[in-house]
């Protein structure tokens, strides 16, 4: 980090937001998974750096069946949780990546040549909700609304309800470690009503109400939620690949709720 001219180390969450400030000329280092790989081959260059690590943002709760995450809390820290979030977690890289790799850093990262951020298609899936700070100080909203407007926030933690039921379906090799291709993440709620997610298609993960609205038939489901989604080719895969993915995935998360029942 020979680049860095300003190392802020903030010892509390209040501390944290008042070094961020409006995130200008910031560069957050959670786990330092996707930062320090970037400053080390030369792309990011920071002056200013925010370091987590003592800011008092770890950790996961549980008060019933509301689940709250602290942005620094490791991947690993949720492998324990009930799906869809819990065997997501388990699936990125390895334990290593996940025992480094924070779930704020998994939220902010963007989809660059191939898809990150596993962690938000199951997050959007159970309808969860993000406390940031920024230039208009801290604020909770939908997860949905967060990511497309996440630059210059700056998350301290995540919360949602565990669902009834959850189902993660991701389009990947068995032991490769690598980035996932594609997920599918759904969960159904105690009145019944069933959310879809899906990352790997876009910058950030995104909701399939199309899908959603006729989830009773899944085949039907599988095909509308290409409607929802605007694929795109990269060094994983290409749109063409994903177009015929992802209808079979949403068959099988629906599958996987039913099977719950």
């Amino acid at each position: 980090m020979a680049a860095v001219t300003d190392v802020v180390l903030p010892t509390s969450p209040d501390e944290a937001v008042a070094a961020f400030a409006d995130g200008s000329s910031v560069t957050v280092v959670g786990g330092g998974t996707i930062v320090m790989p970037e400053i080390s081959a030369g792309r990011l260059r920071p002056t200013r750096a925010l370091l987590l690590a003592r800011a008092g943002l770890a950790g996961v709760s549980q008060d019933g069946s509301r689940v709250t995450i602290g942005a620094m809390a490791t991947i690993e820290d949720l492998v324990g949780l009930g799906a869809p979030l819990g065997p997501c977690a388990a699936n990125v890289a390895d334990i290593e990546i996940r025992s480094q790799a924070t779930v704020g850093g998994n939220l902010c990262c963007g989809h660059g040549e191939v898809p990150r951020g596993d962690l938000q298609g199951p997050l959007i899936a159970v309808d969860a909700t993000v406390t940031s700070a920024g230039a208009d100080g801290t604020r909770t909203q939908l997860l949905t609304d967060f990511l497309p407007s996440r630059e210059g926030r700056l998350v301290l933690e995540v919360a949602y309800e565990q669902p009834a039921a959850g189902a993660f379906v991701p389009l990947d090799r068995p032991h490769a470690h690598e980035y996932t291709t594609l997920a599918v993440s759904s969960a159904r709620f105690g009145d019944g009503s069933i959310r879809l997610a899906v990352t790997g298609v876009a910058s950030h993960g995104v909701r399939l109400p199309s899908a959603e609205a006729i989830a009773g038939d899944p085949e039907a489901a599988g095909k509308a939620a290409l409607g929802d989604v605007e694929l795109q080719d990269d060094a994983l895969a290409s749109a063409w690949y994903r177009e015929r993915a992802l209808p079979v995935l949403v068959r099988r998360a629906l599958a996987e709720l039913e099977e719950s029942r």
